[in-house]
């Protein structure tokens, strides 16, 4: 029998299983044993023939003989460790996945079903402004102000510009939001930046006493959490990047580190007391059906699942359960403005 002659299903839910399915009747499909992985994996782009896991539990499923009918195999990974959150950037992807493989002789059969890890943090207990003068030399003084430095992913950034000293012509003024991902270490390190939002603040030359006021929303982004060298292999920082342009269009920039964290959703009922990340399951209706919309995951409390409708369409359908907590922390930046082409 070829690989094309069996079908995966895998169903997670109040059960979890994996659906062999054989698409002809009568049919039977030898094999040395069947069994599913869960595996947590970071894969540098620039190192494609290299995987780095993290996490890998292995079940038996059934042992080596033949299938002569569909056969539905229960299975759980109980206590599993998930520390990282799920990400996809430009030079790295972290990802979570179940990894079925019926082992045969010739070829073996695989079955992958990608699973989505969200950590969620608790309100930071030291959120500082940050407040910070800057310039150029009897030429250009500034104070620039935030109303904190972390930031949950729906989040509105307040702020405001204000000018000491102006002795150049300024032709406007905006601020953007950056993202910086930095991956390898040593000389196999690259770094990515990417603009995720622009805003322009200021239109016209500005004068001694103006203040400028900043309000920029977040939740129409596609943002991530910060991360911080993660397992060794990479990091994901934001910064909000102040950026000046005289008449001359020379342009004079300022970048600020801020710290995001993802917020848990106020409908859970323990929220108060102990967020926790969520795991996603995706796929399409094809390869993912889910059973019930219930955890048999013992880290997951009562009363902590999401409410779901049933329904009996399962192939519609997907299911989220809650895994575990992560904190968000926040490092300092430096303090001076830089122009183009001059020394910071």
């Amino acid at each position: 029998m070829g690989k094309r002659n069996v079908i995966f299903y895998i169903t997670m839910g109040k059960l979890y299983r994996v659906n062999v399915t054989l698409k002809k009747p009568g049919s039977k499909l030898e094999h040395q044993g069947i069994k599913i992985e869960f595996v947590g994996q970071i894969e540098l782009y620039y190192d494609r023939g290299n995987h780095h896991e993290f996490t890998s539990l292995v079940k038996e499923l059934a042992r080596p003989g033949e299938l002569i009918q569909n056969t539905l195999y229960a299975f759980e990974f109980l206590n599993v460790e998930k520390p990282f959150e799920s990400y996809t950037g430009s030079n790295v992807r972290l990802r979570y996945f179940l990894r079925v493989t019926v082992v045969r002789r010739l070829s073996d059969v695989v079955k992958e079903l990608d699973i989505v890890v969200h950590t969620l943090s608790c309100y930071p207990d030291m959120n500082n402004s940050i407040k910070m003068e800057v310039g150029i030399e009897d030429c250009l003084h500034i104070e620039f102000e935030y109303n904190k430095s972390k930031y949950h992913l729906k989040d509105v950034i307040v702020g405001k510009i204000y000018f000491l000293l102006v002795r150049i012509k300024i032709k406007n003024m905006e601020i953007a939001i950056i993202k910086r991902e930095t991956t390898g270490s040593g000389p196999n390190t690259f770094t990515e930046n990417e603009t995720i939002a622009k805003y322009e603040i200021m239109d016209g030359a500005p004068v001694r006493g103006e203040s400028i006021p900043i309000r920029v929303f977040l939740a129409g982004y596609d943002l991530t959490p910060s991360m911080r060298d993660i397992n060794k292999k990479f990091s994901v920082r934001y910064y909000l990047n102040l950026v000046l342009m005289d008449e001359e269009d020379r342009r004079y920039f300022k970048q600020q580190e801020i710290t995001l964290w993802r917020k848990g959703e106020k409908t859970r009922k323990n929220l108060q007391t102990s967020p926790s990340p969520q795991l996603l399951v995706t796929g399409g209706a094809e390869s993912f059906i889910p059973a019930h919309n219930h955890s048999s995951d013992p880290q997951d409390p009562a009363g902590t699942i999401e409410d779901m409708k049933q329904d009996t369409n399962e192939e519609e359908h997907s299911s989220k359960m809650t895994v575990q907590t992560a904190d968000a922390h926040g490092d300092a930046c430096s303090t001076n403005l830089t122009a183009d082409g001059m020394d910071e």
